[in-house]
């Protein structure tokens, strides 16, 4: 998964850099398209990949997060 990552973005990337490039009638089309792929397929594959094993609870702002973090902040200040 991670390499399929690196190739569409090196693609889209590389389609972005030719449409900037590159002298020729459909240069702007290079650029859409490049920005398309990235924000439409690189970025939403790249978020599953980093987020498929998190716990979404983890993260949120709970009753318990809020007092973990509170007996946190009171570890820090003996210190």
């Amino acid at each position: 998964m991670k390499y399929v990552l690196y190739i569409l973005f090196a693609l889209t990337l590389g389609s972005i850099f030719a449409g900037f490039i590159l002298d020729v009638p459909y240069a702007e089309k290079l650029i859409g398209f490049g920005v398309a792929g990235l924000f439409l397929i690189v970025f939403p594959i790249f978020a599953y990949y980093r987020w498929k094993d998190k716990d979404v609870k983890d993260y949120m702002l709970t009753k318990e997060n809020l007092q973990k973090m509170r007996e946190r902040e009171g570890d820090d200040r003996t210190l």
